[in-house]
């Protein structure tokens, strides 16, 4: 049969939020092209997972719950893909692009000897072809890809409309491992659960805080080794995130709040953070550098609060407020509030 394939990618036997993103574009790319929706899961859960893509637009399901796939491997998941894009031979395979959709679309675009679409934004059809935008050099230039055969498409985050429920029916069918749990190299021993992170690549809000955060007007309490660190820290915590709190929203930094000791990675944004697109992005006391621009310019509304009226992130953002931002936002958060009634 010819049709669109989507790995749907789960964790804990539920889907992750962002495959229903990379559903609602495999729908998409159907459309112009004509051709049925088919989910493909592996795992735990993989059935019930099924279930749910077909009410959200898939025309059937291919599900594998063998124990071989309880957990993501790359080996098991990419010998059991590449079989069925072999048997099946799909116009085209879709993923989110994160480090597990990249790396298993990647493995079977190789085994098949087929095109990788990565990282796409925008996707089409021109002739039968499948086309994609890609944001490139940091994302200050968007470049145009297609593939005539075969493609292995990876969309990038927030960047397409989850697939809604809908009451569709049909079918799901379960597939046979290709490889025996004794063939598999790579075990997995154990996991163990990260306390107190953020995900930003699922936030619709994000708040982030610059190096400037640290121009505190507070005193750092007597005795205190590094002035700067507490009082960018307090910053964080008096003015940052009761603005994301508010709001809904998750605490970003840039690269130079997190190498300064501001607050951990894993709030980090940028060309080696982490590269998000929210419905909203409040920047703060942030200049802008093209390497934090690089992993936040695809936000659909960006804010930019600066005490320079000249900084770089101003250019790049709808909105921007010149001034303190320890005036500013506590007033910000004080209205919104009484707005939202919280």
């Amino acid at each position: 049969m010819s049709a669109i394939f989507v790995w749907i990618e789960t964790a804990d036997g539920a889907a992750r939020p962002t495959s229903w993103e990379a559903l609602g574009a495999a729908n998409g790319l159907a459309t112009g092209l004509s051709l049925p929706v088919v989910a493909v899961v592996f795992g735990k859960g993989a059935a019930a997972v099924g279930q749910q893509a077909v009410a959200r637009g898939a025309s059937k399901a291919l599900v594998s719950e063998d124990a071989s796939l309880e957990t993501y491997r790359l080996e098991p998941y990419a010998a059991l893909l590449t079989a069925l894009v072999k048997e099946h031979a799909p116009r085209a395979v879709v993923a989110v692009a994160t480090s597990a959709g990249r790396e298993l679309l990647a493995a079977s675009a190789a085994d098949t000897d087929s095109a990788m679409l990565s990282d796409a934004i925008e996707l089409g059809v021109d002739g039968g072809a499948v086309t994609a935008v890609r944001p490139v050099y940091a994302g200050k230039v968007l470049s145009d890809a297609a593939a005539d055969g075969a493609a292995f498409v990876t969309v990038r985050g927030r960047a397409f409309q989850a697939a809604a429920e809908s009451g569709g029916a049909g079918e799901v069918v379960t597939v046979s491992p290709v490889l025996a749990e004794g063939d598999v190299k790579v075990k997995v021993e154990s996991f163990e659960a990260e306390v107190g992170t953020v995900n930003l690549g699922d936030a619709a809000i994000i708040v982030s805080a610059g190096r400037g955060i640290a121009n505190n007007p507070k005193e750092a309490p007597a005795g205190t080794e590094k002035a700067d660190v507490w009082k960018a820290q307090d910053g964080f915590e008096t003015v940052i995130k009761p603005l994301a709190d508010v709001l809904g929203g998750a605490v970003g930094a840039s690269r130079a709040a997190v190498d300064a000791g501001y607050i951990g990675y894993a709030h980090q944004v940028g060309q080696t953070g982490k590269n998000v697109a929210p419905d909203l992005y409040i920047a703060v006391a942030i200049s802008g550098a093209i390497q934090h621009q690089a992993g936040m310019r695809n936000s659909k509304v960006i804010v930019a609060i600066n005490k320079d009226g000249d900084a770089p992130i101003f250019k790049l953002a709808r909105y921007g407020i010149v001034g303190d931002v320890y005036k500013i936002l506590p007033a910000l958060t004080a209205e919104l509030k009484k707005r939202l009634g919280k």
